[in-house]
């Protein structure tokens, strides 16, 4: 029976940027009109939780008014957690609320994102949220004068260093997201969207054969292995094997390469579709199966079954020779990949060893 750990801290919900940002945006907008610096603001978050925001500066003179607040992510490992996120608003000679980002925000360059290319990546959600707080302090105090919001982070492109906005053509800085206003911890739903995010880009870019990988190392092998293909057609899938390649089905896409190492996808190749290493251990009478497929002898059988990882046992057959191994690993990876999404997609794996020595490739028609 699986023991559950002991003494488990309930993880702390944190906020996106696009709920800082509207919280931002009632208190900026608010000392604007009042001519009062605010240390808090209130604002009701899409699924209808009310939230108050602790300012951490309001600033504030006859043409604009700044609200900052540090974005606190919770106990989720978010690369804009401690992130300073400042708005200021002023007042419009035109009609209406305008919104735009300032430094550290960043702009959108290719097709496939949310927000057309030219605009601040600041997506439709955070938007309308930001939009709709602002209405309704200009209709609690009475006023019709038109609006300007200019969302900044400061530290904005040294973050984005850290995120695929530059692959996705989101250039000077972060971008500010969030449908619910929380971040809930743990919930891959943020890497899950990058995914979505990045195969929109690359189908808007006229890509349709893709390269998915489990990472930064196995996507540089994969790189290397196809330099024909434009960046946009490198995706890192992370875990997330089945969701991918039902994606870029979803998408369009006709032909699919999977790159990556022994561990993970000697796991594909059993059909496994989620390879986090705690969810999804290492089966070594399945690979002990396949070295059998592949010629090797019962002493050597015996060493795969008592194996440590995945890799170690790669190394073993390396040694022996055994290189038609690498290639029946990577048919099964094609036969249960085609088996997620039903076929109708061309897929091919491709296997390297975590140094990114070649071990093997196998092709398979739709």
């Amino acid at each position: 029976m699986k023991k559950e750990p002991e003494n488990v801290k309930e993880l702390r919900y944190g906020y996106t940027t696009g709920a800082n940002a509207t919280a931002g945006t009632k208190a900026a907008l608010t000392a604007l009109i009042t001519g009062i610096r605010q240390t808090e603001a209130t604002i009701t978050l899409p699924r209808g939780q009310v939230v108050t925001f602790t300012l951490e500066d309001c600033r504030l003179n006859e043409e604009s008014a700044t609200a900052e607040l540090i974005k606190d992510g919770g106990d989720d490992p978010d690369a804009t957690h401690g992130a300073l996120i400042q708005v200021t608003v002023s007042w419009s000679n035109q009609p209406g609320i305008h919104l735009d980002g300032g430094k550290g925000v960043g702009r959108v360059t290719k097709e496939g994102l949310p927000v057309p290319v030219g605009e601040a990546a600041i997506n439709p959600v955070p938007r309308k949220m930001m939009t709709e707080v602002a209405r309704e302090v200009l209709d609690k105090y009475g006023i019709s004068r038109g609006v300007n919001i200019i969302v900044s982070v400061p530290d904005g492109e040294e973050i984005a260093k850290k995120t695929l906005n530059g692959r996705l053509g989101i250039m000077g800085g972060i971008s500010i997201l969030g449908t619910r206003g929380i971040v809930v911890p743990f919930s891959h739903a943020s890497y899950k969207a990058s995914i979505a995010q990045a195969l929109n880009v690359a189908r808007a870019a006229g890509v349709r054969h893709v390269v998915i990988t489990t990472g930064g190392r196995s996507e540089k092998y994969g790189m290397k292995q196809y330099p024909e293909l434009p960046e946009e057609a490198f995706i890192e899938m992370g875990d997330f094997v089945g969701f991918t390649l039902k994606l870029c089905k979803n998408k369009g896409m006709k032909k699919v390469s999977m790159v990556g190492m022994m561990g993970k996808f000697s796991k594909i190749a059993q059909g496994v579709m989620m390879v986090h290493a705690r969810r999804s251990p290492i089966d070594f009478d399945f690979l002990a199966k396949v070295a059998e497929e592949s010629g090797a002898d019962e002493a050597l059988l015996q060493k795969i079954r008592q194996a440590n990882t995945a890799s170690q046992v790669g190394d073993m057959m390396l040694e022996q020779g055994h290189i038609q191994f690498f290639e029946r690993i990577c048919h099964y990876c094609n036969a249960a990949a085609l088996k997620e999404v039903g076929g109708e997609m061309e897929i091919e794996t491709s296997l390297y060893t975590l140094k990114g020595k070649f071990l093997g490739k196998a092709g398979s028609a739709t």
